[in-house]
């Protein structure tokens, strides 16, 4: 029979031995040899079709063809290959990551396997991470701006037959781009692999008690990665808190309610009581200005995968928080919008040192003995309240699905991709700097 000291030696050379395999399991990636068919390219100015031997053409071998020049109003093919493979990384510099108007107005679009509709449309900066047509510096997961003047992706993009990425230059100015796009050719893709997509949309003013829509509901069978969203707050909410709304995921079937469901905007990015200015490799606020109520931030499903068979949408409650005599204020001028809920305080004013009778949730929708909030026993002793509020929203969901395409909308057009962004985003955060 074992004596203690013998059973702990046992579990640590046990735990030494699994610790070395799963090293040596993850090392394997790194040196194992790859079948013959899978072969590495580049497509960039200098091998624009990515085919072997194609390198370095111009200029005699001297560097010659660094960069393309898209004229306002056209097109340039970044990619066109045909076969099977998978694009692994993506890297682009030039004016269109240090222009706002840029950012917002060139659109990347990606096709799979031939298929005419994108599986990714987007306005091309907020594709790369980061909402708004802002540029910041910036690494996660998914997506870098290294020194805020260059776009990377490290996305996984199987494609079988065939794949094309197009930026289409819808902004008033010349676009210089450099670009290189990494890919591996291969025999042929395992059955389930899954192509990736990309949607974005804006709802200038969204309704006031109605949900935004990240991701329309889209049919297939897939997994959400997650999104990317900018928010400009309406001055009409001033001084007020945007982000107590709830991201809610329909899944497979969901009708009237969602099978997730977060708890507060900044909950769901993983901070909270608040948003400030933050980043970190799955979840972060890039842009955080509560004087001017702008706000860009990102949160990817890579370690809590959301997966979906049928179907999925995921949306984003409008609800902002203040205190209960601005609600108040508000209310009697007129200010469209609805309170929801409030937080009463109990026995102690201090909310960080409870004691006695705690603080209650009063949830006015529930409540037909409550005169909302203008009940006289909200006159003291409360903390606060939320209400359902209207702002201007843009979002950029990343999804995979079973198929090349999906049902989704097409991509907005330039008047609504730039409306009242360069006097309510970009001249006040250039009068900042």
């Amino acid at each position: 029979m074992y004596n203690l000291f013998d059973m702990i030696k046992k579990f640590i050379l046990l735990f030494s031995l699994l610790l070395s395999f799963n090293t040596l399991l993850s090392a394997q990636e790194l040196y194992k040899a790859a079948p013959q068919s899978t072969q590495t390219r580049w497509i960039s100015p200098e091998n624009p079709t990515g085919k072997k031997g194609n390198g370095g053409l111009t200029n005699k071998g001297a560097k010659g063809s660094a960069f393309f020049t898209v004229k306002a109003g056209e097109q340039l093919v970044l990619m066109d290959v045909k076969g099977a493979g998978i694009i692994n990384r993506m890297w682009m510099s030039g004016t269109i990551p240090r222009s706002e108007e840029q950012r917002r107005l060139v659109r990347i679009d990606m096709y799979w396997d031939g298929k005419d509709k994108p599986a990714v449309s987007a306005p091309i900066g907020d594709f790369f991470g980061l909402g708004l047509g802002l540029s910041v510096p910036f690494e996660n997961e998914l997506f870098s701006n290294p020194e805020a003047r260059s776009f990377n992706f490290t996305i996984p993009m199987p494609y079988r037959t065939g794949a094309k990425i197009v930026i289409t230059n819808e902004s008033s100015t010349h676009a210089l781009v450099w670009y290189d796009i990494n890919y591996t050719t291969m025999g042929m893709l395992p059955s389930d692999a899954m192509y990736f997509h990309a949607y974005w949309n804006r709802v200038q003013k969204t309704t006031v008690g109605e949900d935004y829509e990240v991701l329309p509901n889209v049919n297939g069978n897939g997994r959400f990665i997650g999104m990317n969203v900018g928010v400009i707050g309406d001055s009409a909410y001033r001084n007020t808190w945007f982000g107590e709304g709830e991201v809610k995921m329909y899944l497979d079937g969901d009708k009237s309610n969602p099978t997730l469901a977060g708890t507060g905007t900044e909950d769901y990015i993983g901070t909270g009581w608040g948003q400030g200015a933050y980043q970190n490799r799955y979840q972060g606020s890039l842009v955080s200005d509560s004087k001017n109520d702008v706000y860009a931030f990102y949160r990817y499903h890579i370690p809590d995968p959301v997966y979906f068979h049928q179907n999925c949408k995921v949306t984003l409650q409008q609800i902002g928080n203040t205190g209960i005599k601005q609600i108040r204020e508000m209310l009697s001028k007129g200010v469209n919008l609805k309170p929801v809920w409030v937080f009463k305080q109990g026995d102690s004013g201090d909310i960080f040192n409870l004691k006695g009778n705690p603080p209650e949730q009063i949830l006015l929708l529930d409540r037909s003995d409550i005169e909302g909030v203008n009940d006289k026993k909200f006159d003291e002793k409360v903390y606060g309240g939320n209400f359902y509020r209207s702002d201007d929203v843009s979002a950029t969901a990343y999804f995979y699905l079973n198929k090349p395409t999906n049902n989704l909308p097409p991509l907005a057009d330039v008047s609504t991709r730039i409306n009242g962004m360069k006097e309510r985003v970009w001249n006040i955060k250039k009068s900042e700097k």
